[in-house]
């Protein structure tokens, strides 16, 4: 049954925390009433916004349309074979609750992905990624509406066409399809990733060797380290990672890790070289920024932060005064990984 709603407060429903207002709102709980929304004719050629958990998004106005909250829960085993069990969610899953009820049951692949905030159909749309795993990895479909017709379609892997946090969901199929739920690969016999970030580090403090080391030790390092670095958007309003992390040719970097020792990189293939932008962020002299209520978070300089009243702009702008600085001093390009709305 739809619940449609008029003149509806955002602000609880992004974790910027952002005050801005949405002309319509409803909450979709099944996929059968997503279909029945879209083929509703005074909200077919309205502007939709589907929203998830909130987590990626900057609110820059209030948004005259419509916003679709996608709620849709459900996890169920739907095959398994010798080496990989497939474990299907609902796209209004929340993303962490899903890495620990794989986690609990011993399905490996999305430990180092543990405590990330969003929802489960975000996930693919963003292709995210941490300590050395990006979803791609144990990605096998997803079901989706289209936004025009109502029809549902079966995506797979190429179709999807990930890319360093994004896919085709972000670029040609950007506004057509609403993801409705996914299917993962997961594994039986665990291949451990603990070379990335403070991982190994990490899980010697906790007292785990090579011996005793399991999913549930790397996802439990993995949240010690994020609970660490990163704000809870319940106390400071933020989504994560506001930059991607820099892509750069392998002379350009050569020539910036000569002036700058301590730059880190990350090799991609023979020529091209990752650089974390937190780095590039903090060795500009960002770290701890605040001007008004928009600032750039104390511990970790890739996280932009909402102290209390700054609107979308005031993040935006801020974030536009970091890039054009790292630019500057760099001559690297900095692009936003959040949704700016």
């Amino acid at each position: 049954m739809l619940n449609l709603e008029s003149n509806v407060s955002l602000k609880s429903y992004n974790t910027f925390g952002i005050n801005a207002n949405a002309r319509y709102w409803v909450d979709v709980s099944h996929e059968e009433d997503l279909k029945t929304l879209l083929q509703l004719t005074e909200f077919i050629d309205t502007p939709k916004l589907i929203l998830g958990g909130g987590s990626n998004v900057l609110l820059c106005h209030d948004f005259d349309g419509l916003v679709v909250k996608i709620s849709i829960q459900g996890i169920d085993v739907i095959r398994e074979d010798e080496n990989h069990i497939y474990v299907r969610a609902g796209a209004g899953v929340n993303w962490h609750e899903f890495v620990m009820f794989c986690v609990t049951h011993s399905y490996a692949g999305l430990e180092n992905l543990s405590l990330i905030p969003g929802t489960v159909g975000a996930a693919p749309m963003q292709n995210i990624g941490a300590y050395g795993v990006e979803l791609e990895q144990v990605f096998e479909s997803l079901t989706a509406v289209h936004i025009p017709t109502g029809e549902q379609k079966t995506f797979t892997h190429s179709d999807c066409a990930f890319g360093y946090r994004e896919s085709a969901f972000k670029r040609e199929l950007k506004g057509q399809y609403i993801i409705t739920s996914v299917t993962f690969q997961l594994d039986k016999h665990p291949t451990f990733h603990t070379r990335y970030g403070a991982i190994q580090e990490t899980l010697a403090e906790m007292g785990v060797t090579d011996e005793n080391l399991s999913i549930s030790a790397i996802s439990q390092a993995v949240i010690r380290i994020r609970r660490s670095k990163l704000p809870d958007p319940a106390q400071i309003g933020n989504a994560g990672s506001f930059f991607k992390n820099p892509e750069i040719a392998k002379t350009q970097f050569d020539e910036l890790k000569a002036e700058y020792p301590s730059l880190p990189g990350y090799p991609i293939g023979e020529d091209k070289v990752k650089v974390p932008a937190g780095w590039l962020i903090e060795q500009a002299g960002w770290k701890g920024y605040r001007s008004g209520d928009a600032g750039v978070h104390t511990k970790q300089a890739l996280v932009l932060v909402n102290y209390g009243s700054a609107t979308g702009p005031d993040i935006l702008a801020l974030a536009k005064r970091v890039q054009e600085s790292v630019l500057d001093k760099f001559g690297v390009i900095i692009t936003p990984e959040v949704n700016v709305i």
